[in-house]
């Protein structure tokens, strides 16, 4: 009993010295930085001040998180759309084909996502692949402008993230019981009154995680907007990786990236009542 005893306190203690050096420590020292004042010297200098929170309702960067957030919302729908379907599907198709379904849906995983953005650009390019079908289809007489615009960005984003809606959305699905469904068809509820009445609520803590597993990374990946987009469709990640690589400043890079960790803390508490209060109903 003791050796058991003492292997489950260092395992525990292990995970808890992980969280604490990597992610509470740099995190508490972001945070501090965020009020510090830059320091073209040391990047970051006292006096403490609020000034890089401020700088957060800049004119040009309201307008920037404005569209972070546009492309993050649209995108997140737009995976919900496509992957609600797919994950019913997935969890209602027989086993054999099933396995080969989430095989499918896991694989890009095996890839950089870097790479599957650049393999992006060479389909939608001046003289990529879809172009150049269109073209000898007789459908366009010259290639058409789908790179460097807020679409290839949206593409980018919904192509990188759709995994991530629906691995949660099909985990909730599997475990919907089916009984309920055939109970509302018995009571005289038709399919699509039965889906939003008893389906939809049900499994509405992976679309709830769905749904923040797509919009707050969407926020953060500045390497799709700068490939895809240009320097036209910069989100807020692309702000933060400048703040603390091109321009060094660190404070203001610092206060953006505390304003992105403060909005995931608020989606994770709204996941946690969607399930508690999805538990009251079952």
């Amino acid at each position: 009993m003791n050796i058991r005893a003492n292997s489950k306190n260092i395992a525990v203690g292990t995970v808890w010295g992980w969280l604490f050096l990597l992610v509470i420590i740099p995190n508490l020292l972001v945070f501090g930085v965020s009020f510090l004042s830059i320091d073209t010297d040391s990047f970051a200098a006292l006096p403490f001040t609020l000034e890089n929170y401020k700088e957060l309702f800049d004119s040009s960067l309201l307008k920037m998180i404005q569209r972070s957030f546009e492309l993050a919302g649209v995108s997140t729908v737009i995976c919900l759309l496509v992957g609600y379907p797919f994950a019913w599907f997935l969890a209602h198709v027989s086993k054999k084909y099933r396995l080969v379904l989430l095989v499918l849906l896991v694989v890009p995983f095996w890839t950089n996502s870097l790479v599957r953005t650049y393999a992006l650009v060479a389909m939608i390019n001046a003289n990529g692949l879809i172009n150049k079908l269109l073209m000898s289809m007789g459908l366009i007489s010259m290639p058409v402008q789908m790179l460097y615009t807020r679409g290839a960005v949206l593409l980018g984003l919904c192509y990188t993230l759709l995994p991530f809606m629906v691995l949660p959305l099909y985990s909730s699905i599997i475990k919907l019981d089916k009984r309920l469904l055939e109970a509302g068809r018995d009571l005289g509820a038709g399919p699509v009154r039965t889906f939003f009445k008893i389906a939809l609520p049900l499994t509405l803590p992976g679309i709830v995680s769905g749904c923040m597993l797509v919009f707050i990374p969407a926020l953060g990946m500045f390497y799709i907007p700068d490939i895809l987009g240009g320097s036209k469709q910069a989100l807020i990640g692309n702000f933060i990786k400048d703040q603390f690589l091109v321009t060094r400043e660190w404070p203001a890079g610092a206060a953006a990236s505390v304003f992105l960790t403060t909005l995931m803390a608020c989606m994770f508490v709204v996941n946690i009542i969607s399930q508690r209060k999805t538990r009251k109903r079952t």
